[in-house]
């Protein structure tokens, strides 16, 4: 009988395997397909700015307006930054996304960057992944669950596409969904779909650009380099809640503004467009020579970078998808991550680690913006190579918990405490998640206050009793005096 149960659960679990490798495989051929087209498109619209008579970015009024229109007549969950609105499918209608939101997210995401807004390529890219593959098991007819599970290897698929690193998408992918918890079952199909995906795309002709800092390999410990990165992990986590806090207040901003939609479309754009003329263009679009420079090695690399790129890159990605710009936000994170790094380096380093500080913050506000500090470390292994990955462990882990249970992705459930002196309500997704302190320790703190409050009216007391006898022995001598 145990024989039989043995041979009768090894049985299943092959045929698992072979199901899900199977499906995940094709999914992420057909989604390697789809997103090619799409960066290839992106890629194309990008060169046609040469023919303009004019800077591409005045036209950015005229695409966010544009992009508004597309998104609320076709498409309303196309609107923003891409990957939000796949978490908020899987949990709330188990990965159900219309198909609609594919050729829309794609043309609204074109003309944003085209125009000069300043978003990403992996939120369309995620979006695109992951409608084809609800698409796909809607149309086999598959169980709800089943559909889940192939839209989370969508968005892997979708994730590697783009960026080329089909490991980090695999994980980015089973790790975004619920922060604090990896979706082990998942991990298998996710790892194909973004394989086949990148190699895909690859076939394809799609090329990648990996940063190489191999100067920096054959290092020896040091303490003080050590210390360092503990200082820039504390950093990032602490420009990732800006990241994460200016996207809300700029978006519930704009949202009280009593204008119509396309009118404040039209007023966001106009603005970016003036602050151009004080701060040069390189915050419009994408910004990947502005990444390149961040992370080019030595004194020269980077010094085109001013300070404060990434908060300006900050505000402008906050405008760009808060007034309806289509995008996505991890691009503009890999900025002001890179080019806040470059800053910190600047400032406790030499010209020959600057560079090595714009990677740690390339990954290490990622983790902390999107809660995916796994992801995180892999990516930072696949595009600067594991020595640099060694030290972005620690900068990593850090920022991860300094930013605390926030996100750029309200939909994300929490599975986990930052702090055990923290209490969260697990299971609710954190944009109406409850965080306060623990029970227990709030008890340790008001022990800990009185005692301290005792000690300083005991303190009080006796700084008291010494001024008397420093008032007596005073008076006492004066009286001396004048005796003789």
């Amino acid at each position: 009988m145990l024989k039989h149960k043995k041979i009768l659960e090894q049985t299943t679990i092959i045929a698992g395997v072979v199901k899900w490798t199977l499906f995940s495989g094709i999914i992420g051929i057909v989604i390697g397909i789809a997103v090619t087209l799409f960066l290839n498109i992106l890629h194309h619209s990008e060169a046609l700015r040469t023919y303009l008579p004019f800077h591409y970015y005045y036209l950015l009024p005229f695409g966010l307006m544009l992009s508004i229109w597309l998104t609320k007549t076709f498409a309303p969950d196309a609107k923003g930054h891409g990957t939000e609105k796949v978490i908020e499918a899987v949990h709330k209608k188990s990965g159900d996304i219309k198909v609609s939101v594919i050729p829309v997210k794609l043309l609204a995401t074109v003309i944003t960057l085209f125009s000069g807004g300043s978003a990403g390529k992996e939120g369309p890219g995620a979006q695109i992944g992951a409608g084809v593959a609800s698409a796909i098991s809607n149309l086999l007819h598959f169980s709800p669950k089943d559909r889940k599970k192939l839209v989370v290897c969508g968005v892997s698929a979708g994730f590697a596409t783009v960026f080329g690193t089909p490991i980090a998408g695999a994980i980015f992918g089973i790790e975004v969904l619920i922060v604090g918890s990896l979706l082990y079952d998942l991990l298998l199909p996710s790892i194909v779909s973004g394989f086949s995906a990148y190699f895909t795309a690859q076939y394809l002709g799609v090329r990648y650009t990996y940063y190489e800092i191999s100067y920096f390999q054959n290092y020896t410990i040091d303490i003080a380099l050590i210390g360092k990165v503990i200082l820039a992990g504390i950093f990032f986590g602490l420009i990732a809640y800006m990241v994460v806090a200016s996207l809300r207040k700029i978006e519930k901003s704009v949202e009280k503004i009593p204008l119509s939609p396309y009118k404040k479309a039209f007023l966001a754009g106009s603005l970016l467009i003036v602050l151009s003329f004080l701060f040069g263009d390189s915050y419009f679009g994408l910004g990947l020579e502005s990444i390149s420079q961040a992370l080019q090695y030595g004194s020269a690399g980077g010094s085109e970078t001013p300070w404060y790129a990434f908060i300006l890159k900050i505000f402008y990605t906050a405008v760009t998808l808060g007034s309806g710009g289509s995008g996505g936000i991890v691009t503009p994170i890999f900025y002001i991550g890179a080019t806040s790094g470059h800053f910190f380096g600047s400032l406790v380093t030499n010209s020959d680690q600057v560079a090595l500080f714009g990677a740690l913050g390339f990954v290490s506000v990622l983790a902390a913006a999107t809660n995916a500090p796994i992801a995180a470390i892999v990516m930072a292994m696949e595009l600067f190579g594991i020595d640099v990955a060694h030290y972005a462990v620690i900068s990593i882990a850090i920022s991860f918990l300094v930013i605390g249970h926030r996100s750029v992705f309200p939909s994300q459930k929490l599975a986990m405490q930052k702090s055990d002196m923290l209490k969260i309500d697990y299971g609710e997704d954190i944009e109406h998640s409850q965080v306060s302190l623990n029970p227990e320790h709030t008890e340790q703190l008001q022990r800990l206050q009185r005692r301290l409050r005792i000690e300083r009216i005991r303190n009080k007391k006796l700084i008291a009793a010494i001024r008397n006898r420093r008032k007596e022995k005073k008076e006492k001598r004066k009286k001396r005096s004048q005796k003789s």
